[in-house]
């Protein structure tokens, strides 16, 4: 049986008198996307935070493939592969959606600062940043705006910027914190679009309360409620769980 990229064993986070994680049980299987979906106060961004290495567990085991990183730091995490989107877009403004998507594959490469220094002209003109980089911004429907300040992208763009950025860092599994945040119904499709052509490619979790886009998107679904999984299945049986519709779907299912 293949080996999961991300597996958490019986996690455990307390806030004084509150848990908010108790015993959570997870994996991320390769070539998966695994959406884990809760009402508010589940225990959703706690956990993306413990995952990350921003908290620290009192309980319970995390492993990247195989290897337990409880004691490692979120850059520690970053470099055996953890890619992560944010609920709140992290790119630089003032730098064109190339440039950003460049120093993704700087960072990838391990070249240095070059492309901080205040002369980027040479930089700009290397070609083993830009080529890369435009073929990652072409993957994500932004090469016609590759020398677009981000500051004048659209949200939805914004967001599709940020997960190019994350896959040109070559991850081993994607952590995507509410990608369709903000974004409105009508930037929803692209950026489904976007996420449907890396299935098979990198793994993901998704933390999403965009429904229609979890079930279009995941191959399994965790429920989350009180700090738990109190479900977990491909989405024909989590649509049909009368638990989950009682805890959470309601109406949508």
């Amino acid at each position: 049986m293949a080996e999961p990229v991300l597996e958490l064993r019986g996690v455990v986070k307390r806030f004084g008198a509150v848990q908010a994680a108790g015993g959570v049980d997870l994996t991320l299987m390769r070539g998966e996307i695994h959406a884990l979906i809760g009402p508010n106060g589940a225990g959703k961004s706690t956990l993306v935070q413990i995952i990350a290495g921003q908290l620290r567990q009192d309980a319970g085991e995390i492993r990247i493939g195989g290897r337990e990183v409880s004691r490692l730091s979120v850059a520690g995490r970053a470099r055996l592969g953890l890619g992560r989107t944010f609920q709140v877009s992290s790119v630089a403004l003032e730098f064109s959606a190339l440039r950003n998507v460049m120093l993704a594959v700087q960072g990838r490469e391990r070249r240095g600062p070059g492309l901080m220094r205040p002369m980027m002209r040479p930089v700009m003109r290397d070609a083993q940043l830009t080529r890369p980089a435009l073929d990652v911004l072409a993957q994500f429907d932004l090469d016609d705006r590759a020398g677009v300040p981000a500051a004048a992208l659209s949200h939805g763009e914004l967001r599709q910027l940020e997960l190019a950025m994350a896959f040109a860092l070559a991850p081993r599994l994607l952590l995507l914190d509410e990608p369709m945040a903000g974004i409105g119904a009508g930037g929803t499709p692209a950026l489904t679009r976007v996420l449907l052509g890396l299935r098979g490619r990198v793994p993901m979790l998704l933390i999403e309360h965009d429904m229609d886009a979890v079930f279009r998107l995941a191959d399994r679904i965790s429920v989350l409620a009180e700090g738990r999984v109190i479900f977990s299945g491909p989405p024909d049986a989590v649509r049909a769980s009368a638990l989950v519709r009682e805890v959470y779907l309601g109406a949508e299912a």
